[in-house]
C-alpha cells in the first residue's frame, strides 16, 4: 500500500515563537541546540524539509543525547519519502526517551510505507498502552491490520475507533476498504455513505464508490462517483484515465478520448494514457496516430510487450510488413510460447507473399495450443503481463492465477491505473500544511526576495533588475553577489545551504571584530532569511537601516522577512488549538509593518516594481483583493510586460468574482510565460 506525505505541523505549536524572542544571532561555531532545534521546527512547519534537516543535524551534533532532534528529523525524512531514514531516526529518539509516544506513531507509519505492517502494529500497540483511545494510533493500526489480512482484528480496532470518534469520516472510509477487501460490498457501501454524510469534500470515499460500482458494471453510478472525485482533485491524471475507462464502457467514446487527452496534458509521459488512447484510435482506424502513441509508450517503456504487439498489428494493417515483423519477432524472442504472435507473423508472411513461412508459423501455433490442451501443466503457454499498473492492482487477477483466457483479447484491453487503490485512504492526521496534495490549490506567483542565489531560468519575461541592488554589487564590498529572486531558492539545495551557513558565521565574526557597516548587517540578514531564521534576519535589517535610513535594499529585504515570518506564524497558529484574537491581531500588525517597508522602498525609488508586486501579495494573502489589484496595477504601469503581476491580479479578480477580467489577465500572463495560467483558463472554460 502506498502512503501519502505525512506532516506533523500539529506538533509545531505556538510555544515555538517564544524561542525566537531570545538572544542575538546564534554563532554557528558554538551551537545553541535548543535554539537551533526551535528554528528547525519552524522551518519544518513551512515544509522546507531539506533545510530543516540541516538544523536538526546541528542540534544532534551539539547534544546527541536529546530525543527531539532525531524525532523531528524523522518527520522531515518522512515527508521526503525517506521511510528507512525516518524509521532509524525514530528508533534513535525512542532509545533516548522511550516515553516519547509520538515517535512510535511516526515509526509505525514509516514501517507501513516500508511494507513492515506487523512491526508497525507492534509500535501502535506500544503507543496505545500510553493512550488507549488515541485516534491515529487506532486508525493506523486498523489500516495495518487490514494490510496483513487480519480482518477480524481490524474490525475490532475500527469498532473502538468509531465508538470513540463517531464523526471521524476517514475511519468510515478505511473500514469501507476493509469490508470491500473481505467481500462484504453491502457493508462497504454503508460505510462509504456514512463517510460522505459527514463530509462531501473527501476524495477517497468517491474513489471507493467508483471502484465498487464498476466492479458491478454499474457504469453510470461509477461515472458519477468519479466525476465527484475529479471535482475535488482535478490535478490527478490517473483519475481521468480511470474515468475514461468507465466512459468507454458506457459507450461514451468521445468522453473517453477527451479524458485521455487531458490526462496527457497533466502528465505527458503517462504510458497508461498513451496506450489507451492508441487503442481507441486503433478502434476508429486512426492508424497513424495510434502507431505514434504506441511508439511513445515504447520510448518510455521499451519492455512493454503489449504495446509492441498492438503496434505490430497496426503496422500490419497499414501494410508496413517489415516493421510489423520486427515487432512480432521481438515478442517471440521474449515469449517463445506466446502462440498469438505466431499467427500474427504468419499473417505478415502471407501479406509478403511467403506462403511457406506463413504455413509453418501457423502450424507452430497450432502445435503449441494442442500440447497445452493435452497437458497444461507440462506445456504451459507464455502469458505476458498486460501492464505494470494492472499487475500491481488487486482489482484484477494475475496471469498466473487466471484460468484459460483469450490472451489476444487481453493484449487489446484498456488498462486502468492503480492510483485509485493508492489514493483511497489518507493515512495522515489533519494537517493544514500539505492541503495541496489533497485538493487543488492555486498559488500566486511568489514575492521577490533579496538573496545570494539566482532564481531558476524560466519562460517568464520579467527582468529582475533592481538599480540599488546593482549599485551595491558594483561596489564589491562583500564576497558574495546579491540577487533579486522569486521566493527563497536555498531550501532544496544542500550545498548552497551549507555555503550560506558558513557565510553567516564568517560575517558574524567580522561584525564582532571590526567596524560595523550597513552592508554587513544586510548580508547577515539576507543569509538568515535564506536559512529561514526570520527573527534574526529582521534584527539585522533593523540595525542596517538604523545605520543608513535611506537603504532601499534593506527595506526590501526586511519587508520580505517580515512577510515570511508572519506566514510562518500563521501556519503555527492555524495548527494550534489555542489561536487567539491577540495572535490574529499580531499577525495583522506584522503584515502592516511589511507594507510600511515596501512603502519606504517605493518612496526611495518610485519605479521599484518589485516593491509594488510584493505589497500586492501581502494584501492578497490577507484577503484584501481590492488593494492587491491596485498594487499589481501600479506594478504594471511601471512594467507592462510583468507577467507575474498579470497572473496574481488575475487570481485576485477571480477571488473577487470578476471572471471576465480574470480571464483577460490570466491570458496575458500565459502569453508572457506564466504557464499555470493555461491550466486555470482551461478549468474556467
Amino acid at each position: 500500500m502506498k502512503f501519502p506525505h505525512f506532516s506533523y505541523a500539529s506538533f509545531l505549536s505556538g510555544a515555538m515563537a517564544l524561542a525566537f524572542a531570545c538572544g542575538a544571532t546564534p554563532s554557528f561555531a558554538q551551537v545553541n541546540a535548543e535554539q537551533v532545534l526551535a528554528i528547525g521546527r519552524n522551518v519544518l512547519s513551512m515544509e522546507d524539509y531539506m533545510l530543516s534537516i540541516q538544523y536538526f543535524n546541528q542540534a544532534i551534533k551539539a547534544k546527541p543525547y536529546l530525543a527531539d532532534p532525531y524525532f523531528f528529523r524523522a518527520i522531515a525524512k518522512l515527508n521526503l519519502d525517506d521511510y528507512k531514514g525516518a524509521e532509524s531516526d525514530c528508533s534513535m529518539a525512542i532509545e533516548r526517551n522511550k516515553f516519547k509516544t509520538e515517535a512510535y506513531k511516526v515509526r509505525g507509519f514509516a514501517r507501513q510505507n516500508l511494507g513492515l505492517d506487523s512491526l508497525a502494529i507492534e509500535d501502535y500497540n506500544i503507543g496505545l498502552q500510553y493512550n488507549p483511545i488515541d485516534k491515529y494510533f487506532l486508525f493506523y493500526k486498523a489500516v495495518a491490520q487490514t494490510e496483513v489480512k487480519n480482518f477480524n482484528g481490524a474490525d475490532s480496532t475500527f469498532a473502538v475507533l468509531l465508538r470513540q470518534y463517531p464523526k471521524f469520516e476517514e475511519g468510515f472510509t478505511a473500514r469501507g476498504r476493509l469490508n470491500l477487501e473481505r467481500g462484504d460490498t453491502t457493508a462497504a457501501v454503508e460505510d462509504i455513505d456514512k463517510a460522505l454524510a459527514l463530509s462531501k469534500s473527501m476524495l477517497n470515499p468517491y474513489l471507493l464508490k467508483a471502484e465498487i460500482e464498476w466492479k458491478r458494471k454499474n457504469w453510470q453510478q461509477a461515472g458519477e462517483a468519479m466525476d465527484a472525485a475529479i471535482r475535488l482533485s482535478p490535478d490527478l491524471p490517473g483519475l481521468y484515465i480511470n474515468r475514461a475507462f468507465i466512459r468507454y464502457n458506457s459507450d461514451d467514446f468521445f468522453g473517453a478520448m477527451s479524458d485521455y487527452n487531458y490526462s496527457l496534458e497533466l502528465e505527458p509521459k503517462s504510458t497508461a494514457a498513451l496506450f489507451n488512447r492508441a487503442l481507441l484510435r486503433y478502434e476508429v482506424k486512426d492508424l497513424a496516430r495510434a502507431e505514434d502513441d504506441l511508439s511513445a509508450v515504447l520510448s518510455l517503456d521499451p519492455l512493454n510487450f503489449h504495446a509492441l504487439y498492438n503496434r505490430g498489428l497496426i503496422r500490419m494493417e497499414q501494410e508496413k510488413n517489415e516493421e510489423a515483423l520486427e515487432d512480432f519477432k521481438a515478442i517471440h524472442n521474449k515469449y517463445p510460447k506466446f502462440y498469438p504472435v505466431y499467427y500474427a507473423m504468419a499473417e505478415v508472411k502471407r501479406n509478403m507473399g511467403d506462403m511457406r513461412s506463413a504455413m509453418q508459423l501457423a502450424f507452430q501455433a497450432d502445435d503449441l495450443v494442442k500440447k497445452y490442451v493435452t497437458n497444461p501443466e507440462k506445456n504451459p503457454l507464455d502469458r505476458p503481463a498486460i501492464a505494470a499498473a494492472e499487475s500491481n492492482d488487486s482489482r484484477h487477477t494475475s496471469d498466473e492465477n487466471e484460468s484459460e483466457v483469450d490472451v489476444m483479447e487481453k493484449f487489446n484491453r484498456l488498462v486502468t491505473v492503480s492510483e485509485v487503490a493508492e489514493t483511497q485512504l489518507s493515512y495522515n492526521e489533519k494537517i493544514k500544511g500539505r492541503v495541496q496534495d489533497r485538493n487543488v490549490q492555486v498559488e500566486p506567483e511568489p514575492s521577490y526576495a533579496v538573496s545570494f542565489a539566482q532564481g531558476p531560468a524560466s519562460l517568464k519575461s520579467v527582468s529582475n533588475y533592481f538599480r540599488e541592488l546593482d549599485d551595491l554589487n558594483q561596489m564589491r564590498l562583500i564576497s558574495r553577489q546579491f540577487y533579486l529572486s522569486p521566493g527563497l531558492p536555498a531550501g532544496s539545495d544542500n550545498e548552497l545551504s551549507r555555503q550560506i551557513f558558513s557565510f553567516a558565521d564568517d560575517i558574524s565574526q567580522q561584525i564582532k571584530s571590526g567596524k560595523e557597516r550597513p552592508i554587513d548587517r544586510l548580508a547577515l540578514g539576507v543569509a538568515q532569511t535564506m536559512l529561514k531564521n526570520f527573527p534574526e534576519a529582521i534584527s539585522n535589517f533593523d540595525i542596517a537601516i538604523s545605520l543608513d535610513q535611506r537603504f532601499a535594499v534593506a527595506y526590501m529585504a526586511r519587508g520580505f522577512a517580515r512577510y515570511a515570518q508572519s506566514q510562518a506564524n500563521a501556519i503555527i497558529n492555524r495548527n494550534s488549538e489555542n489561536e487567539s484574537f491577540l495572535d490574529r491581531r499580531a499577525q495583522a500588525a506584522a503584515l502592516q509593518e511589511a507594507i510600511s517597508d515596501y512603502d519606504m522602498a517605493i518612496s526611495l525609488n518610485p519605479r521599484l516594481v518589485f516593491a509594488w508586486f510584493n505589497k500586492g501579495n501581502i494584501y492578497y494573502s490577507a484577503g484584501d483583493y481590492t488593494s492587491a489589484m491596485q498594487c499589481f496595477s501600479e506594478a504594471l504601469k511601471i512594467d507592462p510586460e510583468f507577467g507575474q503581476a498579470y497572473f496574481n491580479r488575475g487570481l485576485a479578480y477571480l477571488q473577487s468574482g470578476n471572471k471576465s477580467q480574470a480571464f483577460s489577465d490570466l491570458s496575458k500572463a500565459g502569453e508572457l510565460g506564466i504557464l499555470p495560467s493555461y491550466n486555470i483558463l482551461k478549468r474556467m472554460k
